[in-house]
């Protein structure tokens, strides 16, 4: 049984060598959301438009980087240290809760993968982010992540999340705009950078005062990758990808 679920594990696994040159039209998450919409009737939403790595405040990505994964240039896709804590902290809780995941492990699984708790979802998020770390710089992840998160009910990427907080675009976000949004990241759908509350005011506080020890990936020369569609409100009528069960024996 265990062979056939790391084998099933392994032969499914997507080849993100392409995200070197080019970028994703859209997500797993994102066609998850569409079809959570549609399930209510409700046509999606999407806001999203693609600006490069160079394109993007610098205090964004620092803020990014403490809010989210402080040891991006020490691991190489998984922080094992925190793994192990979540792990353990999981276990003696009796169920999976509580995240560890790196800003590697987070494109991972909202390029690929469900939101759900499984075990060998989890599995796969592992194996997908040492592949990504494997293929792509830190700079092409980071400028991938910022450009695919969610950032706000149908609010995908940091130049739509900067344009519909602060009307102005992404490269120009000071220290305190790119806190918030930084600090909107874990709830984005509660947490809005425009009409901060109490929690991400705290969380923006907190971050600006770790933000000077943090040095975002320099830019490196690419080739330049292709540019998915323009941003767009309506998602096209498809269903999100789903997680075969793994073969028995």
């Amino acid at each position: 049984m265990a062979f056939g679920c790391c084998a099933y594990v392994y032969l499914t696994l997507p080849d993100v060598r392409a995200l070197a040159t080019s970028n994703p039209s859209t997500t797993a998450f994102i066609m998850l959301r569409a079809e959570q919409a549609r399930g209510k009737g409700e046509k999606p939403r999407r806001v999203q438009r693609w600006v490069g790595y160079r394109h993007v405040s610098s205090d964004l990505k620092r803020a990014v980087l403490v809010a989210e994964d402080d040891a991006f240039f020490q691991h190489e896709g998984v922080d094992f240290e925190q793994l192990q804590e979540s792990i353990e902290i999981d276990w003696a809780r009796g169920r999976f809760t509580r995240g560890a995941s790196t800003i590697t492990q987070q494109l991972a699984k909202n390029l690929y993968l469900s939101p759900s708790k499984n075990p060998l979802r989890k599995l796969r998020e592992l194996i997908i982010a040492r592949r990504l770390e494997a293929e792509l710089k830190k700079a092409r992840i980071l400028e991938i992540y910022l450009n695919v998160i969610e950032w706000g009910d149908g609010v995908y990427g940091v130049e739509a999340a900067a344009q519909t907080y602060f009307h102005r675009p992404a490269s120009t976000l000071g220290p305190s705009e790119s806190a918030l949004l930084a600090g909107a990241i874990v709830n984005p759908r509660l947490l809005n950078p425009a009409r901060p509350g109490t929690r991400l005011i705290r969380r923006q506080q907190l971050i600006l005062k770790r933000m000077g020890g943090v040095t975002p990936p320099p830019a490196v020369e690419i080739p330049a990758p292709t540019e998915p569609p323009p941003a767009q409100t309506e998602e096209p009528v498809e269903s999100p990808p789903t997680e075969a069960k793994p073969p028995d024996g």
